[in-house]
């Protein structure tokens, strides 16, 4: 940097630490020229170094002290506001130059109170004080310092108490009734004047408006009638137009110093917005919300007055350009804010000691909706009037209605409708963006469908509405006709009675040609066209989409016809048009296959029938679409139709002409060796789509062409390709694994093994790139390495590729890479060990994989990769895929632990699968029980006698799963669950264990606790009775008297609850095989009594036992 900054920069710091703070009178006339230039040079020079760290932070205090700093007594009104417009710009410099950074709370604080006093700088009746700095907080915050009151003029002090006393009754009255009073004198707003509070006080400042024309009297809760949504006539009369700032306006016979005074304080409250825009583009988001309730309004408390906000500006500032650029900065704050939003709730009466946040978020949606409702119909700027709308779709798109009460958006929806026919183009084109935003934020709303289904004429046509420009509604009810309309309205299921106006309107602003009393702002339109502009037509095509996307059902209607559409945007010359086309055409086929889903809740008489949907694609395909996939000049519209031509419905492909099909497959094979790689990405995407449909999967000739086409995309230079190709890679592989489980083995003996080594070796590789890669690629290596057949597992070119695959996997599973990453790797594994035909158990690289699997399920903070690793190791099934008795019982206890730390997290976000975890885990403990040999079981043993507990209350939790509505994601039915056990419990009774050995009588134990206690708590005591039966050395009844039917059942010595022990005791009998005696009578069985729970000890002597065997046994009543 030059010498001499570096020098000026030091005499300012010398200037600023030797100012007395809170004056500007060191910067009186012979600084204020240097101190105007200084602004300015704080921005970079291309090729040059910017201003270094330190003069930044030198700048940024010098600047930031000027703003603090009140008016000295001898500088006049036009000087200050110069000076405060030059501090602005140079912080506005410092930010934009993206080199400084707001990073101290305090830094940060001082600038945002600094900035929002500036912004209401000489605001007419307006005097706000604020604390030197804002903190983050969710309430509104105070400032302590008594308020300054302001000057009265001598009329003021003049005007009768009365008056007052008499208005202030009439405005309390007001706020009660949940409106806002609009102040304005000779064409200006005017505001009540504010306290050091930081809100407005409504009992002062009345002495300057001597006429009230207020926007109270607009009923703005709109019900979708056209007459409550009538603007007041005090609307159309001249007092409520504002009068323009901009200095053309002004000359000193017009308004002389005043006015001028006036524009320059007007440019100081830009200046001080756009400093805030900056602001917010230099800062983080979730940093930018500590101050919401500082610059957002709150709807204010029964007789408290209104917070000034950036609103206050936009309802009461003179200057359009000051509210555009009010409305610019809430825009900018409302912008990404969906997940800060989206914790706002309003759907019930909170009757509460305290304000919950979400209610007060809830509070401030609210109340911007009604705030910017009520600029919309004061607005007479056109530039402004597209603000408000602008910033009104912002909000839309980023409130969570479906948490807030119905009615808001009602009311947008209902003020909006006459600005669609707006004379200014833009404000046209804003407000089908607004109606854009409705339709689209959390769709389908049933709100929204009830609006979408009013009649056509609701809301258009509105005498006194502050848009004079609406016409009659009866221009766009023409639609066009074409010649499959008729074929259409015959097959098309009838949803409902009334049309969607939307629709239709918006079908006519695209084909219909434009009227000449709507034309008189066409801005953007090209000369000499016949329809309407570009931006206006563009706009409905996308609105047209989103309607395809949120509420298919009432656009289904419109098939045919939107085919029409369609087929004349890709014929048309312009490629913007043509683009938005193709795009509607993929949302309206993927809508379609949305209906034909086998999860969907459609009913399959309300679907669009697959005859017309043939039809629909055929019409397509006959058109202009070909044409538009051939248009090399236009590769993004090349691209768009490769979407739109993946979104097909497999049912309608099926029965398209085979001249069609042919077409389509063409196509995309040829595209596939585009040089852009947005038409190559498009086109691997849809060759992924097709290889699954079910009329093409078994075509080997297209497999192994698509397979060729997806391992050249592979190879390509762009990531972006790569992705869509791996994706596609992926989906051939699930292919190949639907063809296998068929009955016909013609496909497998019929693919090609060189291929298929070739396809091994690419997904290795891909295995490698990045992590948008890596996830499908790994994916397919499970699917081929599941695919892989005896005949290829024996070849010896095999089994290198075979070796370097798994341990690609194994690599996948444990590096520190993206969860999507491993959760894929993890399942590729299960796929692997699907595969008898692989020699798991015996391979060296079968204890590597277990040893990652055990790994992540014990140690890995993502719950669903854990969840996924105990699903692979519950697939091998046969006992020698696990490996040695060390492996089993490293994989047993793993499973244990990763049980025993299932809630042990520090991310919240990870509780909701903690129920899933603990199923996966049990399924696995369970199924490896049900392989166990017995060398494994002494290990099993040990672990139970430790953690025995533990484990039991969570397999009852497993058996419970389903009845108790505990949401565990358990893939199987209670029966299937309880079924497990008891084939674990058959599998333990049958192993052959060594003499002396108690770890199989422990085990047994164990089971059989657990089913005796899901039993009894769920009262199927009759689900033991072939389970008594199989596993008794003797088959034992206990008979009651007066009872028909009760069981014995086996069990380790422990209790039960019995009632009717008591009673029951002196009757037993005890009954052998062939019913052959074994006791009977009056205490003959030992039994132990603790509380009210028994356990009984019985004596056995029977043929084929020992004597004085004992057996132990508890009663189930």
């Amino acid at each position: 940097m030059n010498r001499t900054w570096i020098s000026c920069w030091h005499i300012l710091f010398l200037l600023f630490s030797s100012a007395v703070p809170g004056h500007t009178c060191r910067f009186s006339k012979p600084w204020q020229p240097w101190f105007t230039a200084t602004a300015p040079s704080v921005k970079s020079v291309p090729g040059q170094p910017y201003l270094e760290e330190p003069y930044q932070n030198i700048c940024f205090q010098a600047f930031l002290t000027t703003l603090q700093s009140p008016k000295s007594s001898d500088m006049d009104d036009i000087t200050f506001c110069m000076l405060l417009q030059n501090a602005l710009k140079g912080i506005q410099s410092l930010l934009n130059g993206g080199k400084m950074k707001l990073t101290q709370t305090d830094e940060l604080g001082a600038l945002l109170a600094v900035l929002k006093k500036t912004m209401f700088h000489g605001l007419p009746g307006l005097n706000i004080e604020m604390p030197t700095v804002l903190y983050p907080t969710p309430l509104p915050q105070y400032d302590g310092r008594p308020p300054i009151k302001p000057q009265q003029t001598e009329s003021s002090t003049s005007r009768p108490a009365v008056n007052k006393r008499k208005k202030s009754k009439v405005k309390a009255k007001k706020i009660q009734q949940g409106e806002e009073e609009e102040e304005e004198s000779s064409g200006e707003r005017e505001v009540a004047p504010v306290t050091g509070s930081g809100r407005l006080n409504p009992h002062k400042g009345d002495t300057q408006c001597p006429s009230s024309l207020g926007v109270s009297s607009l009923p703005l809760a709109g019900s979708g009638a056209a007459g409550k949504d009538q603007v007041s006539s005090s609307f159309s009369s001249s007092s409520w137009k504002r009068v323009s700032s901009s200095e053309s306006d002004y000359s000193d016979a017009e308004g002389g110093m005043q006015s001028k005074v006036r524009s320059y304080q007007a440019k100081v409250r830009q200046g001080a917005l756009a400093c805030f825009l900056s602001t917010i583009k230099s800062i983080e988001k979730k940093v930018l919300y500590g101050y919401w309730s500082a610059f957002v309004p709150d709807t204010p408390e029964l007789g408290s007055p209104q917070s000034v906000s950036l609103m206050t500006l936009t309802l009461k500032d003179p200057s359009p350009k000051t509210r555009a650029c009010a409305l610019q900065v809430l825009s900018a704050i409302l912008e990404g804010s969906k997940q800060f939003l989206s914790v706002a709730e309003d759907t019930s009466d909170h009757r509460r000691a305290f304000t919950p946040f979400s209610v007060m978020i809830a509070s401030s949606i609210k109340e911007l909706h009604r705030c910017l409702l009520l600029a919309l119909v004061a607005e007479s700027s056109s530039q402004t009037l597209t603000q408000i709308i602008k910033c009104l779709a912002n909000l839309v798109s980023n409130s969570p209605y479906n948490r807030l009460k119905l009615s808001l958006l009602t009311k947008v929806w209902n003020q909006i409708k006459p600005y669609i026919r707006h004379k200014d183009v833009n404000v046209r084109v804003s407000s089908l963006t607004l109606l854009g935003a409705i339709v689209s934020t959390h769709a389908p709303l049933p709100e929204v469908q009830l609006l979408l289904q009013q009649p056509c004429s609701s809301g258009l046509s509105n005498s006194n509405s502050a848009t004079p420009h609406v016409s009659p509604p009866d221009w766009w009810k023409k639609g066009p006709s074409g010649p499959f309309l008729e074929e259409a309205a015959v097959s098309s299921p009838k949803v409902s009675s009334e049309p969607c106006w939307l629709i239709r309107l918006c079908i006519s602003i695209v084909v219909l040609p434009k009227e000449d009393a709507c034309s008189g702002s066409d801005a953007g339109s090209t000369g000499g066209s016949t329809y309407e502009p570009f931006p206006l037509r563009l706009e409905a095509l996308q609105v047209l989409a989103h309607l395809a996307r949120g509420y298919f059902s009432m656009t289904q209607v419109y098939l045919m016809e939107l085919g029409e559409v369609i087929c004349k945007c890709l014929g048309e010359a312009d490629p913007s048009v043509q683009l938005h086309g193709a795009k509607l055409l993929e949302e309206l086929g993927t809508g379609l296959i949305q209906q034909y889903k086998p999860d969907s809740s459609i009913a399959p008489d309300q679907r669009v029938p697959v005859s017309l949907v043939v039809m629909f694609w055929t019409v397509m395909l006959n058109g202009p679409l070909p044409r538009a996939l051939q248009n090399s000049e236009h590769p993004t519209l090349q691209a768009s139709a490769c979407d739109a031509l993946s979104s097909i419905l497999p049912e309608a492909f099926s029965n398209l002409l085979s001249d069609r099909q042919i077409l389509c497959i063409t196509m995309l094979l040829g595209l596939n060796d585009s040089k852009n790689r947005l038409v190559k990405a498009a086109t691997s995407r849809a060759l992924g789509v097709y290889v699954l449909f079910p009329c093409l999967r078994q075509d080997v000739i297209f497999v192994a062409d698509t397979a060729n086409a997806i391992l050249m995309s592979l190879q390509d230079k762009s990531l972006n390709v790569r992705a869509k190709a791996a994706w596609s890679l992926g989906n051939l592989t699930d292919t190949l694994i639907v063809n296998m489980e068929t009955p016909d083995p013609s496909f497998q003996e019929e693919f090609s093994g060189l291929l298929l080594l070739k396809m091994l070796r690419s997904a290795i590789e891909a295995s490698k790139d990045k992590d948008k890669v890596k996830s499908n690629a790994v994916r397919a290596l499970g699917n081929l390495l599941h695919f892989l057949q005896p005949s290829h597992i024996e070849k010896p070119r095999f089994a290198e590729i075979i070796e370097e695959a798994i341990q690609a996997l194994i690599s996948t599973v444990l590096i520190e890479a993206a969860m999507k990453v491993r959760w894929n790797a993890c399942y590729a594994m299960g796929n692997v060990f699907k595969n008898s035909a692989l020699p798991l158990g015996t391979a060296l690289w079968t204890s590597q994989a277990y040893n990652a699997l055990t790994s992540v399920v014990t140690s890995c903070k993502n719950f669903k990769v854990r969840i996924r690793s105990a699903a692979a190791l519950s697939v091998p099934g046969k006992r020698e895929h696990y490996g040695s008795v060390d492996q089993y019982a490293q994989i047993w206890n793993a499973l244990v632990t990763a049980l025993q730390k299932s809630e042990d997290t520090t991310d919240f976000l990870e509780f909701k699968y903690c129920a899933s975890l603990r199923t996966q885990i049990c399924q696995a403990l369970i199924h490896l029980l049900s392989l166990a040999s017995a060398s494994d079981l002494s290990c099993i043993k040990e672990t139970l006698e430790l953690n025995g507990d533990m484990v039991q209350s969570y397999i009852l939790q497993f058996l419970k799963s389903g009845t108790e509505r505990d949401d565990t994601g358990a893939p199987h039915s209670p029966q299937e669950r309880d079924q497990m056990v008891k084939t674990a419990l058959e599998h333990i009774s049958s192993v052959q264990a060594l003499a002396g050995d108690t770890a199989k009588r422990a085990i047994m134990g164990f089971l059989e606790d657990i089913l005796a206690v899901y039993f009894d708590s769920s009262g199927s005591q009759a689900a033991l009775l072939g389970l008594t039966n199989r596993f008794l050395k003797t088959d034992v009844n206990i008979r009651m008297q007066g009872k028909s039917k009760v069981l014995a059942h086996p069990v380790s010595p422990t209790a039960c609850s019995c009632s009717a022990w008591t009673q029951c005791m002196e009757q037993l009998s005890w009954k052998g095989k062939n019913n052959r005696k074994i006791r009977e009578g009056k205490g003959n069985s030992e039994y132990h009594q603790t509380g009210s729970k028994f356990t009984v000890f019985p004596t056995l002597v029977s043929p084929g036992l020992d004597s004085k065997q004992t057996e132990s046994w508890t009663c189930i009543p």
